[in-house]
């Protein structure tokens, strides 16, 4: 049964044929083994982390291969459309280091020849492959009222039958011509329905690049191909896009393998030759003794502004996505501590096929060791750059000291095991205060940490001695720890950590008591860098100005 002039009569406007669009869209000249990739979000709000996840795996594969990535926005939905949606995912990519070949670049402007790349914008193109599909039988027009298929999904459930439009249960399915005609005619509203040709005792072979091979049921569902506000249901959309935009991989969510019966039968009866497939595994997260799925509501890290505002560098949130899609990295990374990480190819048959599981202690650890591998004047301009957003204090007191905080930053950073201090910048503010008077005099009495075996008035009674006799241009570390042994042993405390143990009543305690004085006089804390070096970046001056304020406490 064709719809001649059915077709003709509910899309009056669509003059040309499917044959124009696909010699308008032709095939990409591309290397061999090039891949055509798509990010593809819907604009119903702002970036999650797992579309990070999601687009790194598409960018690195066009870009490892010299193929095409682009921005794709899939807005069929237009009422849950949030403003600033599509320019926050153009700006959340680019911030980590993925920008699109072609597509959105904008709320209404796009790059690329193979555009409209908004789906609201291509309403004439799938009108076009919904009347061919009319005119062909493959598809009808349904006049089932919602409160109609509420009924008849009851009545399936009720009898145990399975739910749907489908067979014997589609009412409209077999409708003539004439009828149609009439009721559109009459002011009826209806949809466009595929006119399914699937048998459910069929299976369908498929391969997924990252699952590997599969096996289901044919669809046999009546699936809606035109909703009533005109606009294609994002199955219908999906199938036309990426066949005319010449996408060889498909590669989303698994909470989409669900519907991959629907999307390989559209394909077929559209006369389309179908892209790849890869369902990505769910990113998840530890919860107790369990794992679940990262929550927007729950996680704060599964928004993508967390790792701003706290300031993880993007390059280590990207690594570590790419440890979560190729276990492989972490060794790579290992063996080419300096090398780009755009250098490391990804394989889809590498992932994991269960879950991805998201961990912070992991993401910290990696942000660690890639901010110590960086030159510390990198460091000063990252950190300049977040503190100037989200720490004006920091901002101002950073900048004005240019010079002494690349040194800050740039401890132990030269050596073969350079220090890990900071996972994320709103560490850095507590690990180096110290430096700066402005922050340094805020402390209170209650702050200080004192080292452990050594009081308060111990600690003073060091420095009231070492201010006076400590030689602050030793000239070496060595020469300076040797003149800080030499004070400590007169003042009583022992060079010998043996000889302590064997007659610890004989002294007040071991020269690391001493060294303990030094460092919380001058900075309030247990744990820091080699005393020398922090003295040798305060300067002399501001060092005896913290023996003498300490003394005062």
């Amino acid at each position: 049964m064709s719809f001649e002039k059915l077709a003709d009569m509910i899309f009056p406007e669509v003059n040309n044929s499917t044959e124009y669009y696909i010699e308008k869209y032709p095939k990409r000249n591309l290397k061999e083994g090039a891949r055509v990739t798509r990010y593809a979000p819907s604009p119903t709000g702002f970036q999650h982390i797992g579309g990070v996840f999601a687009a790194l795996i598409n960018e690195r594969l066009a870009s490892q291969s010299e193929g095409v990535f682009y921005l794709r926005i899939e807005d069929t939905d237009q009422k849950r459309e949030v403003e600033g949606a599509i320019d926050d995912t153009i700006a959340t990519m680019h911030n980590f280091g993925m920008d699109f070949n072609e597509g959105m670049t904008g709320q209404e402007t796009y790059k690329g020849e193979y555009g409209p790349y908004r789906q609201s914008q291509r309403a004439e193109i799938y009108n076009t492959f919904a009347k061919d599909l009319l005119k062909k039988g493959l598809a009808y027009p349904c006049f089932c009222t919602p409160e109609e298929l509420a009924e008849l999904r009851e009545k399936q459930v009720a009898n145990k039958i399975t739910p749907g439009y489908y067979g014997e249960y589609a009412k409209f399915r077999n409708i003539t011509e004439e009828e149609a005609i009439k009721r559109i005619e009459n002011g009826e509203k209806y949809i466009i329905r595929l006119k399914s040709p699937g048998n459910p005792e069929t299976r369908v072979e498929f391969h997924d690049l990252i699952k590997g091979d599969i096996s289901f049921p044919e669809n046999n569902q009546d699936i809606v191909l035109i909703k009533g506000d005109g606009l294609p249901t994002y199955h219908f959309a999906h199938a036309i896009d990426d066949f005319l935009m010449r996408t060889t991989d498909v590669i989303r969510g698994e909470e989409w393998l669900s519907s991959l019966p629907i999307h390989v039968q559209l394909f077929e009866v559209l006369g389309f030759e179908a892209p790849r497939y890869a369902h990505i595994p769910t990113i998840m997260k530890q919860d107790g003794g369990s794992k679940r799925k990262l929550s927007k509501r729950k996680d704060a890290e599964a928004a993508v502004s967390y790792y701003k505002e706290v300031g993880y560098p993007t390059v280590t949130v990207i690594e570590y996505l790419l440890n979560i899609i190729n276990s492989t990295f972490e060794d790579w990374r290992a063996e080419n501590p300096t090398a780009d990480y755009h250098e490391f190819e990804i394989h889809l048959e590498k992932m994991s096929k269960s879950g991805a599981l998201f961990d912070l202690v992991k993401l910290n650890d990696v942000s660690k060791d890639r901010i110590a591998a960086m030159k510390a004047k990198d460091v000063y301009e990252i950190y300049t750059a977040w503190a100037k957003e989200f720490d004006n204090e920091m901002y101002k007191l950073v900048t004005e000291n240019e010079a002494m905080a690349k040194e800050i930053f740039n401890i132990d950073k030269e050596g073969p095991k350079p220090r890990k201090d900071y996972a994320k910048w709103d560490e850095v503010k507590e690990k180096v205060f110290y430096f700066f008077d402005e922050l340094f005099d805020k402390e209170t009495a209650e702050q200080i940490e004192m080292p452990k075996g050594l009081s308060l008035e111990d600690a003073k009674a060091v420095i009231e001695v070492y201010k006076n006799e400590f030689n602050f241009n030793a000239g070496s570390q060595e020469a300076w720890f040797e003149d800080l042994k030499e004070i400590g042993t007169r003042l009583g405390y022992c060079a010998n950590r043996k000889e302590f143990k064997a007659n610890p009543d004989q002294y007040k305690g071991m020269i690391s008591d001493v060294a303990g004085a030094v460092r919380i006089a001058l900075s309030h804390r247990t744990n820091t860098p080699d005393l020398y070096t922090i003295m040798q970046i305060m300067g002399e001056e501001k060092t005896r100005s913290r023996f003498e304020k300490f003394l005062k406490i």
